[in-house]
């Protein structure tokens, strides 16, 4: 076993610790081995420096430069810096930069999801007098398709293209495709696909692959092995890529042995199956519990000249904690030093999670400790992860406090978990102020959030607020959930003069209310014992109030 001999001080630590804490040494050695491999590797080559001349182009390399570190796991900042280099060209130096360095930062800030940023790169391109490219249009149109969700505005953008004798390329079409297949219009796709073939553009496997993932992310594995032998059919080579959406579908579905087929035929089928590739098929294994089967991967890899990166090394640790426990992952963490290990981030959030899952609040806040000690920024994630510990250990003031620190990172997820369990103590007050600041600090509630407000608001028969809330939620759209939240607790507060006005003003602005509502208003007016005796007319009343205004 070479991972034995290589690693001695990983053997003498794990011997130090009790069997009860770790089932599984085997599995902790390899891991440990693999984690000081990784961390070996050399680090990556160094931006180029600072052009020596305004010249676009040199600028341009730059910014490419830049955008390519958040491909690789740069959380944006190199997008940051590509649009703070085109500011600096035309603002600082007044040279009008080309169409290839406006549409780098553009698409740097899309594949960032800042689709708004990108429209304001690409609207400054139009000002400065730059005619756009086939690049460039692409760009605009994976910003309305992928991210704005205004298929109109990206149809329109290929029409223009067409018009104006800028040919759209099977990028463009694929890009279209990639973005109507992940709102789930996987039809209107296909004819996007048929239109692509009445202009003469042929498809390739970019074109196919979001088709193949639409497919397999909604459990139709039959469709997908369909399309897969019609583009096969077509004389469209599958990439691996494609290969990697089929193979996830059938690790969720358990097909192992279909994973098995597909990598056997691999050579003959004109296609390699990469890190990705496997990662995948460990991932599937792990979840499965079978982690000895994730591991001899690891050979197999290793075998054709692959070698492991952060992510399979993350599927291996979540292996060990779902296999051993997570107190073992937490166990290896905190030794990561005398292993050799460059733990990250995403790798304390791997087994803080699974932590939770075991109900180990108190580990999950020291391992939290051990990280910052450690000087590992922790993220959004790990916050969350973190006040939920907090919460669930009833230290909801140390919650709050975490919140209030320098460099918290939150989110909708982590006001949620906190107004969940400040409700569940009564405390309407500190529930609405949370709702008030989390706005303030922009960040978009969301249907959840709405309803937690409403229900606890109600509970304290706090019901102007309660209403207030609701109106504030219109303006992000209008929700039937959030309209039987409210309806639900003016019922049980007896608030039935308000609830008259509400449902009127909410038929006339023109929203509809299902058959579910009806439902809600009937057995909330039950629960309450409305339904029987002389108080039945008040549920008449309100029930033909709704029926009137249909």
């Amino acid at each position: 076993m070479p991972y034995l001999t290589r690693h001695i001080p990983c053997l003498r630590l794990i011997r130090s610790l009790s069997s009860a804490h770790l089932r599984d040494h085997h599995f902790l050695l390899r891991f440990a081995a693999l984690a000081k491999e990784l961390s070996d590797q050399p680090a990556p080559l160094p931006l180029p420096s600072r052009p020596q001349s305004p010249h676009p182009y040199d600028y341009n390399r730059l910014m490419s430069a830049h955008a390519a570190l958040d491909a690789a796991g740069g959380a944006g900042a190199g997008a940051d810096r590509a649009l703070h280099l085109l500011d600096e060209m035309r603002s600082v130096l007044q040279r009008r930069p080309d169409a290839a360095c406006f549409t780098t930062v553009a698409a740097a800030l899309s594949a960032a999801s800042r689709p708004k940023a990108a429209l304001a790169v690409l609207e400054a391109m139009a000002l400065d007098g730059v005619t756009p490219d086939t690049v460039a249009c692409t760009v605009l149109v994976g910003v309305y398709a992928c991210h704005l969700r205004r298929f109109d505005a990206a149809y329109e953008v290929v029409g223009w293209m067409t018009e104006n004798g800028v040919a759209p390329d099977v990028v463009t079409y694929s890009t279209l495709i990639c973005g109507l297949c992940s709102a789930g219009r996987v039809a209107e796709a296909l004819g996007v696909l048929d239109l692509m073939l009445e202009e003469g553009c042929h498809p390739n496997a970019h074109t196919y692959t979001p088709i193949m993932h639409a497919y397999s992310a909604t459990g139709m594995i039959h469709e997908a092995k369909k399309l897969l032998d019609s583009m096969i059919a077509a004389g469209c080579a599958p990439s691996t890529a494609t290969y990697n959406v089929l193979i996830k579908a059938l690790c969720k579905a358990g097909a192992f042995e279909e994973v098995e087929v597909l990598l056997e035929e691999s050579s003959s089928k004109g296609w390699t199956p990469d890190t990705i590739t496997y990662s995948t098929y460990m991932d599937g294994l792990s979840r499965s519990g079978r982690l000895d089967k994730s591991f001899a991967l690891v050979d197999r890899m290793l075998s054709k000249g692959l070698h492991p990166n952060e992510v399979t090394l993350n599927i291996l640790l979540d292996g060990v904690c779902r296999t051993s426990s997570a107190w073992a992952a937490k166990w290896l963490l905190e030794c990561s030093a005398d292993i050799g290990w460059d733990a990250s981030v995403v790798n304390y959030n791997t087994v803080m999670r699974r932590l939770c899952d075991e109900r180990k609040w108190l580990a999950v806040v020291k391992l939290f400790t051990d990280m910052s000690k450690k000087g590992i920024a922790p993220n959004s994630w790990t916050f969350n992860i973190v006040v939920h510990s907090l919460c669930k250990l009833g230290k909801l003031h140390n919650a709050l406090c975490l919140m209030g620190s320098e460099g918290f990172v939150a989110s909708v997820i982590t006001y949620n978990t906190l107004i969940r369990h400040l409700s569940l103590l009564g405390k309407s007050n500190e529930v609405y102020l949370l709702l008030h600041d989390m706005i303030e600090e922009g960040i978009a509630p969301n249907e959840t959030t709405y309803i937690l407000v409403i229900d606890c608001l109600c509970r304290e028969e706090k019901f102007l607020a309660a209403l207030s809330c609701f109106y504030r939620s219109l303006e992000d759209g209008f929700s039937p959930s959030v309209v039987t939240s409210i309806v639900r607790g003016l019922i049980v507060g007896g608030k039935f003069g308000e609830l008259h006005t509400l449902i009127g003003w909410i038929l006339g602005q023109g929203f509809a209310i299902d058959v579910y509502l009806y439902r809600v208003v009937i057995i909330a007016f039950c629960k309450k014992g409305y339904c029987q005796g002389t108080e039945m007319y008040k549920v008449c009343h309100i029930l033909e109030r709704m029926l009137s205004l249909r």
